[in-house]
């Protein structure tokens, strides 16, 4: 009784919204590269061998969006129209344009007579000062928008992820492996995985009940090949036969053929993929989409910031799940409100929990971007396969060092 099911999925970095989340990022990361303080928010569409660049950013350079992205696609993959897109002769149209003064005042703090320094260049998406602002005129960043954000943590896997969305990144990014170093020639750079899993009443993992695999193939490759390949060069190597039952359904490839892939099949758009982004569903989204933001995004910031808490929580054994919280408001630098959702698993009395989490964690705009370490260029590879659980990345949100401050702050 009480027994449950979770289904979480994840892609490619070929399946049209990662390409299209890569190529924004791939965008913010160069424009911070060279000016940190650069104010970026890229959206990016993908349709038959066409990409549009649209957004906002300010900057204190010019750079070749153009070529970006086409270096982008290149190393996915895409250099072939019949893959679904050819990075030499994909055509590429760009609209960008300067962030509304109106949300500068709000980030950076500045009045009107201060906004009035500077101006935008003729040369391209980005702000000149006409003089040098009076000192201290940026006392501290406010939220570039207003919104909810979550961060999620559960004792269920190593890297505190639900098993599920953990494997579906695993099978994908597998996938994509044995593509780009060449052990499998046929395949293309789309690609989908879902894994669903039995739960017991207490949220402990049971068994795998199904896994669904469909990878892009040249044409002319045989089902039967297919399946042997993803069988025992995909699945095999990443899921525990511990998690299988004579009853677990493997689907790959389901209708028989995916030749006809990439933009090529299907359009992209930037921030499609949230649920792919997070937690595959476990735990709660505020909607906003992370790719192509600079940190003074909270859509971005705020849950990576969830994320980090909501991590050290756990490793620290305070509770076996949570879910952190914050809401903020346009131009404000403090949130509104922040929340702690331990689901019954807490170990020690929940208020204890927050009252730790708020004399030990800052979570001013200005200082989530420090702790995080958010003005270096990251982002790239964050734009398939999870912004979370990449403990091998180097990201400081899945960083584990602030357990002492939550075990012995009293």
């Amino acid at each position: 009784m009480n027994e449950y099911l979770v289904t979480s999925e994840s892609v490619t970095e070929g399946h049209p919204d990662k390409l299209c989340d890569q190529i924004s990022d791939g965008i913010l990361d160069r424009y911070l590269e060279q000016d940190p303080e650069a104010r970026v928010a890229v959206e990016v569409m993908a349709s038959k061998n066409t990409i549009m660049i649209a957004g906002e950013v300010s900057a204190r350079v010019v750079l070749d969006v153009v070529e970006i992205a086409r270096q982008v696609i290149r190393d996915i993959g895409y250099d072939d129209e019949r893959k679904g897109l050819d990075y030499q002769t994909c055509l590429v149209l760009t609209n960008l344009n300067h962030q509304s003064p109106d949300i500068a005042r709000g980030v950076d703090q500045l009045s009107s007579d201060q906004l009035a320094l500077w101006e935008p260049s003729s040369q391209g998406c980005r702000w000149v000062r006409k003089e040098e602002p009076r000192a201290g005129a940026i006392k501290d960043l406010g939220a570039g928008d207003q919104g909810i954000m979550y961060g999620y943590a559960s004792n269920e896997t190593v890297n505190y992820l639900p098993m599920t969305i953990d494997l579906a990144s695993k099978l994908a990014r597998r996938l994509g492996q044995i593509r780009k170093t060449g052990q499998v020639a046929w395949l293309y750079p789309d690609g989908k995985t879902q894994v669903t899993m039995k739960y017991d009443h207490k949220g402990r993992p049971l068994a795998i009940t199904s896994i669904v695999i469909s990878a892009q193939h040249q044409d002319g490759i045989s089902a039967s090949e297919i399946e042997a390949v993803i069988l025992n060069r995909v699945i095999r190597p990443v899921i525990d036969e511990k998690w299988l039952t004579p009853t677990t359904r493997i689907h790959i490839n389901p209708t028989g053929r995916f030749v006809i892939g990439g933009p090529l099949g299907d359009t992209g758009l930037t921030g499609r993929k949230i649920m792919v982004d997070t937690y595959g569903g476990v735990g709660k989204h505020g909607g906003g989409a992370f790719s192509g933001k600079d940190p003074t995004k909270v859509d971005r910031t705020g849950a990576y910031m969830g994320r980090y808490v909501a991590k050290n929580i756990v490793a620290a054994g305070l509770a076996d799940r949570c879910e952190v919280s914050l809401a903020y408001a346009i131009g404000l630098p403090e949130p509104e409100a922040i929340g702690i959702n331990t689901f019954g698993t807490e170990h020690i009395d929940r208020a204890i929990i927050e009252s730790r989490v708020r004399k030990g964690f800052s979570f001013s705009v200005n200082q989530m971007i420090k702790t995080l370490k958010l003005k270096r260029p990251q982002f790239l590879k964050t734009a398939a396969y999870g912004h979370f659980g990449r403990e091998d990345q180097g990201f400081a949100w899945e960083e584990t060092n602030h357990m002492e401050v939550l075990l012995n702050n009293e």
